[in-house]
């Protein structure tokens, strides 16, 4: 369990993360979403203890983070692929950092095969590409077998096996009763991924709850339906308090459900060849709910993500 209450941090005059409270529970892959500059980075590092909060906490399992015993036992974290030193191999600087926490060598080369860097564990971490670099850091954050886990954008540079690898792999970390806390700007892989959401804009929540309450809430939800029958299925469902367009192939209706518009189709002996609901994507939801909380715009966005 991750538990932030009032987290505030500036930076001089730039109040980065204001009164920013939230928890993240046991068992479940939670997203860390926001427009950029909204502070998710920085609130980050203020739960590894990279930066100290100008006012608030944040605790994890019940305890800051410079209080934890051997640390990488129960927090693991990915925050910059690139920060291994480029002349090390992979081997040597995980075997550094399993020295520094107690952790049993052996579960070096454990990690390695995890992530499927074995056979380039000897080179140095400088050649690796962006998607090897990723995987190093994930093989870092697993190390100590800790209960929580920390990424930020761990996709970045993997390829659609790896990127396939890594959803389910979070996945069996939050069955496993692990607490997954993941950032990342990629909202149809976390549409797979998070069950739930934390969503942040300028440094302040926006929303917490889980993904299909964050969507729902924030799309319309229609349903697409289909009939050689269409104006009078219209009339039928116009009769009945539903909202209808004809878009020419078929009618779209919101305000009803599927099985409601099924039933008054049977009873009006009316053929459907389609009926499915149409429900709104994670992104969608994502540029209305944070449209006001954008600090750069561009001349191509949608007037509703303005």
């Amino acid at each position: 369990m991750i538990e932030a209450a009032g987290l505030t941090k500036r930076y001089g005059n730039t109040l980065a993360v204001n009164n920013l409270s939230f928890s993240v529970p046991t068992g479940k892959v939670t997203g860390f979403l926001g427009p950029n500059g909204a502070g998710k980075s920085t609130t980050m590092r203020m739960m590894l203890g990279l930066d100290n909060p100008s006012a608030g906490d944040v605790r994890i399992g019940g305890k800051h983070y410079h209080d934890l015993k051997d640390p990488l036992r129960t927090v693991g974290a990915l925050l910059d692929a690139k920060w291994v030193h480029p002349n090390r191999s992979a081997r040597a600087h995980l075997t550094w950092m399993a020295r520094s926490n107690r952790i049993p060598k052996q579960r070096v080369d454990e990690v390695l095969d995890l992530v499927g860097l074995t056979t380039v564990a000897g080179k140095r971490a400088g050649g690796y590409s962006l998607g090897m670099s990723q995987r190093l850091g994930i093989a870092g954050a697993l190390l100590g077998d800790p209960e929580v886990l920390l990424f930020d954008e761990p996709v970045n540079g993997l390829d659609p096996e790896g990127i396939l690898w890594i959803r389910q792999f979070m996945h069996r970390l939050a069955d496993e009763g692990r607490t997954v806390f993941v950032s990342s700007h990629l909202l149809s892989e976390m549409a797979l991924t998070a069950s739930e959401l934390v969503v942040i804009g300028k440094g302040q929540l926006i929303a917490q709850s889980s993904t299909e309450e964050f969507v729902a809430r924030a799309a319309d939800n229609t349903v697409k339906v289909r009939s050689p029958q269409l104006p009078a299925l219209h009339q039928q469902l116009a009769q009945a308090s539903a909202q209808v367009v004809d878009s020419g192939e078929a009618l779209i209706v919101s305000g009803m459900d599927s099985a409601k518009i099924g039933e008054i189709a049977a009873a009006a002996n009316i053929v459907l060849h389609e009926l499915s609901p149409q429900t709104g994507s994670l992104e969608q939801a994502f540029m209305q709910i944070t449209g006001d909380s954008v600090q750069y715009h561009t001349g191509l966005e949608t007037p509703a993500a303005r």
